[in-house]
């Protein structure tokens, strides 16, 4: 590094050594605080002796070496070009001094005659050499000279004045070594000059940077370069260092300034050059954090603390009494001897105790710590953890609960604590609190598992499919005779529902509490949503969708956070919105908690969104959704972690892949071994589907009805026998056409529809479509039509397409061709957008309808554009893309009716009969309305 803001000090050198070559002796202190660059301005000197005319000789002072006598002037002496005769009598001189004199001199005896005699032959070496060159004495770091060295250095200062010498010394400003008296001495000459190092200032630190990394990066972070070095030239080093190791791992100069291993280890270097009590109140702010209570940690004075801190600061380590960067603090704990390090947090957790701080202060210096003996420890970090729970730091509370279950000595409390570590270990990894399990168990024989905790004990059974074991908790729950407490009763009330959903097997296990209690044990408003909630989707899968579901879903989201508890809320919202036929609704509930829950790092929760949010996929026909988020569920969250919930997200990615012709994705999907516990849950229904669809694709339908009809069982077996959870009928149906079994199909086809009602528009169509195809072919475009309605209103692109490529079937068997090709063109644009590949190779096998030329081409569309006026194409493409009337109508601000007149003229003027029969060339060559 050049020396940028010390020329002035060179150049203030240079005249000095002028004016020893002219015979007046001039002798120099070079002061700065630890860093400054005083070791480079004097080796730069040094280097330029021979031009200006001098011969230097150097020395450099250690800690290391602060014992060795006359170690410094030693090595002066060494470097001197003495004759050999000189040289001799120098060595003998040093020797009988470090043997006789220097114990007494470093001891703080005063020297005796002989002493002095010693030190005036050793000066007289350098003065005589001085008589034949110009010499230039240049002593680095001369606070650690040794004490004789330093009498020697004091007592040739002092005879240089009339001699060819300059003498230069770099001493620090800060630290013990500042109290000696060998600055003092020197200063009293008159020909000693003082030359002051101060800290780079911005623009210094700016030319630093660009001279090692460029201009533009100066430019760039011109503010931050000085902030985090404090104008020491080795911190803006360390950072440099660290922007150009950031520029070469990424090829790219980095978007920000980061300090990083060159900036701590550069803190560190300053910190060994300094003085041991600059490091050692450096290392207890570092523990602290802050200066308050530094004194009482270090067990030293105040006035000790403050001289220290200011040291730091002037040193540019610290500003405002703190690190600069997390990571200088990061630096000088990683320096920390272990055993020093928690010993120091040891004390600052008692110390922060006693000072009345926060729990989670407290609590990281206890994990820093290790362990303390004190008895408030283990409070402290199940408060801690609690806190951090709410705040989403989920990593922290494990750590806290972690050490509280070792530090633990009360059983009753320890086995609360390991529960509450067994839930947040969940939102990680559900697989991680498996090996509490047996613990817990024991405990809940001995009577020591309170009611609440055993509850969640056994639903965390149940998600890993030891059903056996869930059992046993409930049933000894509800044979312990215990009076239940408040927590209990809300935990049972909560989780019927919650187990008619998923679990219905279980649900006679679990015990029952009666309508006095229910009432009385939901008193706070997080139990009243998970209720509410559970009770609504439950109720969807029973009893159907309600009008008025969206509102109340929708409510219970608003008020619903990720926090400890509410992830079964959620969950259970957005599945009844989901179930209920509302995933346009559910899709941006979910995004955002999805959102959350990364942001609070809760990896088992974002995973199991993505899960729900893959399903919602599904159902709008968004089979590149449901890939993705189905990949994502099980890329966070291994299989083995998912338990028996791993139908879930295996499902949709199943039904997705086989939408979209990735057979042999699915094929290696299915070979994963899956829990038989699985089929007695909800996510087993969801398998059997998939699994069944998947059969279908690949022309095994004997298998394909095998599954379908297991799912219809299980569901009727369970009262879970709605369309809307699983349409397994007209899968059934399906598989049954497939094995030439028409009359069969159309049954089930028939009860399908029947049960469908007016609440299930998306499995209505799905039946329709089938319906069609077990009616005469003359019927089957009216039966289509009515399913693509029903389809559209749903939201289901996918299986819209499905009846479109029906519908382009079913105008080509008629002979129709002018019909199919206007339906296939938008069959295939409906499917590509899907990106069903099978959907879209079936419309153009040799013979299919969309490869028979529609009569006109081109001059049809623009015939078709023209006969409909402005007003009636917006309306006609809104229909094609798949809006309902009521939103059309809310996009172009006019009336409902206003809609239901132009679709009639349009369907007029292109003689068709309904929106399915819509030509694609107005949605694809249209501009949408925002």
């Amino acid at each position: 590094m050049s020396l940028i803001e010390r020329q002035e000090a060179l150049t203030s050198l240079e005249g000095l050594l002028a004016s020893a070559i002219m015979g007046k002796g001039r002798v120099a202190l070079v002061s700065g605080t630890v860093a400054t660059g005083k070791s480079d301005l004097l080796h730069t000197f040094a280097e330029q002796a021979a031009e200006l005319g001098a011969l230097p000789i150097t020395a450099t002072g250690s800690l290391a070496e602060r014992d060795l006598p006359l170690g410094v002037l030693g090595q002066l002496i060494h470097d001197a070009p003495l004759v050999m005769e000189e040289r001799d009598r120098a060595m003998a001189l040093l020797e009988e001094g470090a043997r006789t004199v220097m114990p007494t001199a470093s001891g703080g005896e005063p020297l005796n005659q002989v002493d002095a005699q010693i030190v005036h032959s050793l000066c007289t070496v350098l003065l005589e050499l001085s008589e034949r060159y110009p010499l230039m004495i240049v002593v680095d770091d001369v606070h650690h000279a040794d004490r004789a060295s330093l009498l020697c250095l004091a007592y040739l200062s002092r005879r240089v004045r009339f001699a060819s010498i300059v003498a230069v010394f770099s001493h620090s400003t800060h630290g013990r070594y500042a109290e000696t008296s060998f600055p003092t001495e020197l200063l009293r000459q008159p020909h000693c000059r003082r030359i002051q190092l101060s800290p780079l200032s911005q623009a210094g630190v700016m030319s630093v940077v660009a001279e090692q990394a460029g201009k533009d990066a100066a430019e760039r972070f011109a503010v931050e370069w000085h902030g985090l070095s404090g104008g020491n030239p080795l911190l803006v080093s360390g950072l440099v260092e660290d922007y150009q190791t950031s520029a070469r791992s990424t090829g790219q100069p980095p978007a920000e300034l980061v300090p990083g291993d060159g900036y701590g280890q550069a803190i560190v270097s300053c910190l060994h050059r300094a003085d041991p009590k600059m490091l050692r109140v450096a290392s207890g702010l570092a523990v602290l954090g802050h200066p308050d209570s530094l004194d009482r940690l270090l067990g030293v004075g105040q006035e000790y603390v403050s001289r220290e801190l200011h040291s730091l600061s002037a040193a540019g380590l610290l500003s405002m009494g703190r690190f600069r960067h997390e990571s200088a603090r990061a630096a000088v704990l990683a320096e920390l001897d272990v055993g020093e390090r928690a010993d120091l947090h040891r004390r600052a957790a008692v110390l922060a105790y006693d000072g009345g701080g926060s729990t989670t202060a407290i609590a990281d210096h206890i994990i820093s710590a290790g362990r303390v003996e004190e008895t408030w420890a283990v409070d402290v970090l199940e408060d801690a953890a609690r806190h951090a729970l709410r705040e989403g730091r989920v990593g922290p509370a494990v750590a806290y609960l972690r050490l509280a279950c070792r530090m633990c000595v009360d059983e009753q409390q320890r086995i609360r604590i390991t529960t509450a570590l067994m839930r947040a270990e969940w939102r990680i990894n559900p697989s991680t609190p498996t090996g509490h399990f047996p613990e817990l168990t024991d405990a809940m024989h001995r009577g020591n598992l309170r009611g609440s905790d055993a509850v969640v004990l056994a639903k965390a059974l149940l998600w890993h499919g030891r059903f056996a074991d869930a059992e046993e908790v409930l049933k000894h729950l509800g044979e312990s005779g215990e009076k239940l407490d408040a927590d209990t009763v809300t935990e049972l009330v909560v989780t019927r529902p919650w187990l008619r959903c998923s679990y219905t097997p279980f649900l006679s296990h679990l015990p029952q509490v009666s309508g006095e209690q229910s009432r009385a044990a939901i008193l706070s408003v997080a139990a009243y949503r998970r209720l509410e909630s559970s009770i609504t989707l439950a109720a969807v899968l029973t009893r159907g969708p309600r009008e008025e579901i969206v509102a109340v879903v929708e409510r219970i989201l608003r008020g619903s956070r990720l926090d400890e508890m509410s992830m079964d809320t959620v969950e259970s919202a957005l599945l009844a919105l989901t179930y209920g036929g509302r995933p346009d609704k559910a899709a941006p509930w979910c995004d955002l908690f999805i959102d959350e829950a990364s942001s609070r790092h809760a990896p088992s929760r974002q995973a199991r969104l993505s899960a729900i949010r893959a399903e919602i996929a599904l159902r709008q026909g968004d089979m590149l959704g449901a890939e993705f988020h189905g990949r994502l569920a099980l890329d966070i969250i291994p299989m083995s972690g998912w338990g028996v919930a791993v139908g879930g997200p295996l499902s949709s990615l199943m039904i997705a892949s086989t939408a979209m012709g990735k057979y042999d994705v699915v094929n290696d999907l299915l070979d994963q071994p899956v829990p038989e516990a699985m089929f007695q849950t909800r996510w087993g229904l969801h398998y059997l589907h998939a699994r069944g669809r998947y059969s279908l694709a690949t022309d095994h339908p004997q298998l394909a009805l095998r599954d379908f009809q297991r799912c219809g069982e299980l569901m009727g077996r369970w009262d879970l026998d709605v369309p809307w959870l699983i349409p397994w009928r007209a899968e059934a149906a399906e598989a049954c056409l497939r094995l030439g079994r028409p009359d069969q199909a159309r049954r089930l086809v028939e009860e399908q529809i029947r049960r469908c009602g007016t609440a299930a528009p998306r499995v209505h169509g799905i039946a329709m479509r089938l319906l069609a195809a077990t009616s005469e072919p003359r019927h089957r475009p009216m039966l289509l039509r009515q399913a693509g309605d029903l389809l559209q209103s749903g939201g289901d692109r996918y299986e819209l397409a499905r009846v479109l490529v029906d519908l382009t079937d079913a105008f080509h068997g008629l002979g129709e061709y002018r019909r199919a090709g206007m339906i296939g063109g938008r069959a295939r644009a409906v499917a590509q957008e899907c990106h069903a590949d099978p959907l879209t190779r079936s419309l153009t096998r040799d013979g299919d309808a969309s490869t028979v030329p529609a009569p006109g081409g081109a001059a049809e569309t623009a015939d078709v554009t023209a006969m409909l006026s402005d007003a009636e194409r917006r309306v006609a493409v809104l229909a094609a893309a798949g809006y309902t009337n009521r939103e059309i109508a809310d996009k172009l601000y006019v009336t409902v009716s206003t809609v239901e007149q132009h679709l009639t003229r349009t369907y007029r003027k292109l003689d068709i009969t309904s929106r399915a029969e819509l030509p694609s060339t107005l949605e694809l060559g249209t501009s949408l309305p925002a």
